[in-house]
């Protein structure tokens, strides 16, 4: 079967946007599904900001003349009410494209139903393989750098500084914090085996990281890369602070939020940590007067003024909502499911308001990976502090 008739797209522009789910003369309805509840509802905020954001875009007037209406619905990272709410956004509410979800477990329980039914699955707030597969899963795009590539960019950094680490790696015991523990072995190549001295995994649903902890200095480690959730780095922190044990950390980009992860955690227990970046940090007093900041600070303090202006996930939303309104201002009034996943995939070199100066996002049909360099930095126990230029993750 064509794409076309996968989609139902049918010739002549009425008849066409007669027959597009979620579009109207005068709206769009984009659906996102964010862990408002549960034991990642630290995320949740991303979907609050992306309704901050579109007020702030159709106050402007929309796109194309229609409105952008996002239909937010809480999914508690749970992939059985994933599957539950997306039924009910494509069925019942008739959305036009999924976007931003947060997670990727359910991200991969509703990834073949979308395909079924031709809805897009852009920008997943997940950096796993899985969305990055354009032969076998063309809808679905990834919204985050990968994790692999992340990971593979601290094990380089630790080659450099300290060739004679020894390394553990604590991770979710699922497909995020097993491509961690991926691109660290590949990283560190022929010295993984001699590097790596302990691997901990923990589930989502563990009360604690505790014993965790325990076994990962018990095992000599003084060089540590986590590949964890903001709640089970803050435990973390918070018990390595206890124990008085100090290695070197590398943290996934997910987690290395000022609030919630390391306030949680105490931020004299966060003091050194290191992580990549891609996008401007509002703390960082580098743009306390960039002319981008200011404006997504005014931006808060008008659509979302209960918002945290520390918190890394509202900046992702105001960027993520910027490449949004990108692809559907540059796929025109006549939009159909199939010709936003074109534009989509002819992104080049586009950079949205508070990416780092030296990063941008290229998407093509081959590749849907869109970032290629990140910027490592290390709190100082404040604020973030950029260590050199962007890297190649490659």
């Amino acid at each position: 079967m064509s794409l076309s008739a996968a989609f139902g797209v049918v010739g002549g522009g009425a008849a066409v946007a007669a027959s597009v789910p979620g579009v109207s003369d005068t709206e769009i309805r984009l659906g996102t599904l964010q862990p408002l509840s549960g034991p990642a509802s630290a995320y949740g905020v991303l979907g609050y900001a992306f309704e901050a954001y579109f007020a702030k875009v159709n106050d402007e007037g929309g796109v194309n003349g229609r409105k952008i209406r996002v239909l937010l619905r809480d999914d508690a990272l749970s992939p059985p009410k994933a599957v539950e709410q997306t039924r009910k956004l494509v069925e019942q509410d008739d959305i036009f494209a999924l976007f931003g979800q947060s997670g990727a477990p359910t991200g991969m329980a509703i990834q073949k139903y979308l395909h079924v039914k031709g809805i897009p699955q852009l920008f997943v707030m997940s950096g796993s393989h899985v969305f990055q597969e354009p032969k076998s899963a063309p809808l679905s795009m990834p919204g985050l750098p990968t994790y692999y590539g992340e990971a593979r960019l601290y094990a380089k950094a630790i080659l450099q500084a300290n060739p004679n680490a020894k390394i553990g790696v604590f991770y979710q015991n699922d497909d995020f914090g097993k491509d961690y523990l991926r691109g660290v072995q590949i990283g560190l190549g022929d010295r993984a085996d001699k590097m790596i001295v302990a691997k901990e995994s923990y589930e989502l649903t563990d009360p604690t990281v505790d014993s965790k902890i325990l076994a990962l200095k018990a095992s000599g480690a003084d060089t540590l890369i986590m590949g964890s959730y903001s709640k089970q780095t803050s435990q973390a922190l918070q018990k390595m602070g206890v124990m008085g044990w100090k290695p070197k950390i590398y943290l996934s980009y997910i987690a290395a939020s000022v609030n919630p992860t390391f306030k949680n955690a105490g931020l004299e227990n966060a003091k050194g940590v290191v992580t990549a970046a891609v996008l401007k940090d509002p703390t960082d007093a580098r743009w306390k007067d960039d002319p981008e900041t200011l404006a997504w600070k005014a931006w808060m303090d008008k659509y979302y003024p209960r918002g945290d202006q520390t918190n890394g996930s509202n900046v992702f939303g105001y960027v993520i909502g910027d490449l949004i309104r990108h692809i559907v201002e540059k796929t025109g009034k006549d939009i159909t499911q199939e010709r936003l996943m074109a534009t989509a995939r002819q992104v080049r070199d586009y950079r949205p308001p508070m990416m780092l100066p030296d990063v941008s996002l290229t998407i093509t049909p081959d590749n849907y990976s869109m970032y290629d360099r990140m910027q490592l930095q290390e709190f100082d126990g404040t604020v973030w502090r950029a260590i050199g230029k962007p890297i190649s993750t490659h």
